[in-house]
């Protein structure tokens, strides 16, 4: 029977999805899909693969909630280029029902002077946004984990205000003897209930992936591949404008350029590398071919589209570090801490 339900959840769930494919910019709350965990920040993109207790991971992927997350507590925090910052807590526990997870996101613009159409100034403001909602995860068996999550949407700029509310499905395969470990997600399938203005409600952005991760046997590295945006095949900017231009010399006709197959299917996929040095001690690096593609400077791309990281366990403490590469004009630094508050009471002899 809950297999059942299960399937129908799913089927409904993929359904809404391809109901809701629309290109970038034509979405309302896009800043659902960036990353808030600093360990994911170091692997390049929202992993949703490892079940190992991390709550920056199963924030994405419920399925990932393990007895390993129960009374974890973490948060993070990250400054972009422009001084703006953005973050999560998150914090998880055992219910009779499950393993729940309570999550905070936001992401905060700072303040700005506002100016009438003279540019005389007038009244400061603030913009903000933020998800508040819960994620359940639980075992389909020894090998399987599946969860949900249900959260509200807020976005507060100036005077105008927004709400909406989403929900994510993500399911969990973990091999019972290797270190291998696949992934499903489908997230952000809701509505906006309330726009800026008396204007029609945008679709979410909504977002189905898939990945996997594997642990290479005699050597300390873990690999993971993530296929991201996988209900929309075109998802590299086409400007819609561009014209064709005439080459100076021939005369002749120069056509504009879109993405071809193989540059549009390697922008779904990013990659990541662990290097586990010990249990205390972790590098990390990983690859975006889309964000590179996206922001970097056609005269100086650099290292964008990259990211580095490390992670660092003391006593009762995890320390994570990442820098997204986003592009030359700048990067996000992300801090995450992590601790488990059972581990800060004390003995009783």
């Amino acid at each position: 029977m809950t297999k059942s339900l299960l399937l129908l959840l799913l089927t409904s769930i993929c359904l809404n999805t391809q109901a809701q494919n629309h290109y970038f910019g034509r979405n309302s709350f896009p800043f659902l899909n960036s990353i808030y965990s600093a360990r994911s920040a170091a692997f390049g993109s929202n992993l949703i693969t490892i079940r190992d207790g991390d709550l920056g991971l199963s924030a994405e992927n419920p399925a990932l909630l393990s007895e390993k997350s129960i009374r974890n507590l973490q948060i993070n925090q990250a400054l972009t280029p422009a001084g703006g910052q953005l973050g999560m807590v998150s914090y998880a526990f055992k219910s009779k029902i499950g393993l729940l997870s309570p999550v905070i996101k936001f992401q905060n613009y700072g303040g700005f002077q506002g100016t009438d159409e003279l540019g005389n100034e007038t009244n400061k403001f603030s913009a903000i946004d933020y998800t508040l909602g819960v994620n359940y995860g639980t075992s389909l068996g020894k090998v399987i984990n599946v969860g949900f999550g249900l959260h509200l949407i807020g976005s507060h700029l100036e005077t105008y205000s927004a709400l909406g509310v989403c929900g994510v499905f993500g399911a969990n395969y973990k091999h019972p003897t290797q270190d291998f470990s696949a992934s499903f997600v489908v997230k952000n399938i809701g509505v906006q209930l309330f726009n800026y203005t008396d204007s029609e409600r945008l679709p979410l952005p909504a977002e189905v992936q898939a990945g996997i991760s594997y642990k290479l046997k005699h050597a300390p590295f873990r690999i993971s591949v993530l296929g991201h945006h996988l209900n929309h095949w075109r998802i590299l900017y086409e400007d819609p404008t561009a014209q064709p231009s005439i080459d100076g010399l021939t005369g002749d006709t120069i056509p504009v350029q879109v993405p071809g197959f193989g540059k549009t299917l390697a922008s779904h996929f990013s990659y990541a590398i662990e290097l586990i040095a010990s249990d205390n001690l972790h590098f990390r690096a990983g690859f975006d071919y889309m964000r590179r593609e996206q922001m970097k400077l056609l005269d100086r791309p650099g290292l964008s589209g990259f990211s580095f990281g490390i992670g660092l366990k003391l006593k009762k403490i995890r320390l994570d570090y990442g820098v997204l590469l986003v592009s030359k004009a700048g990067q996000n630094h992300y801090l995450g801490l992590s601790t488990n508050i059972g581990d800060w009471k004390k003995k009783r002899f």
